[in-house]
């Protein structure tokens, strides 16, 4: 993953662990929990926690949590990611709040019907947990799959969202 120059960052503390937020120029670039897989070094990065894309992402959180919000309103940018992995992050954008989606199904929606794999890849390389909902893909017999923030914080996600 690399990471935009101008990063910015701060941290949110929810319901289920201390969140880190990422934003360049052009949007919000990370969302990752504590201890979550594949999350990068933010040592080098300015915190600012007054930034008004990192507050407006804040407050949006807190009203997700709370239950108030079902999509996000974000300028996001996915420039982070391979244009493959782009693709499967902006499909994800489409799964409705409370509903999930399986694997192949995304596979389908970007057009690469038996890149299955692939998009399992890239969805687990996903930069904005939450907010790029990734916790809403599941296997194809209904049963959870892996999330990079732990197994115990999708399930809360998805039980937060009434899916379980």
């Amino acid at each position: 993953m690399k990471t935009p120059v101008d990063t910015v960052t701060t941290t949110f503390d929810s319901p289920l662990g201390l969140i880190r937020l990422a934003a360049s120029a052009q949007g919000l670039w990370g969302v990752w929990f504590e201890e979550h897989d594949d999350s990068p070094d933010a040592s080098h990065w300015a915190p600012d926690p007054k930034h008004a894309l990192l507050q407006q992402a804040s407050h949006q959180l807190g009203d997700y949590f709370a239950g108030h919000r079902h999509q996000f309103d974000l300028p996001l940018d996915l420039s982070t990611g391979t244009p493959f992995q782009q693709s499967v992050w902006r499909a994800l954008l489409d799964i409705p709040f409370g509903q999930t989606s399986s694997y192949g199904t995304v596979s389908s929606a970007i057009g690469k019907p038996t890149a299955v794999r692939a998009v399992g890849g890239a969805i687990g390389r996903n930069p904005l947990s939450i907010v790029v909902p990734c916790h809403r893909v599941i296997g194809a017999n209904g049963a959870l799959t892996g999330y990079s923030g732990g197994m115990q914080r999708k399930v809360a996600l998805l039980q937060l969202e009434g899916r379980l």
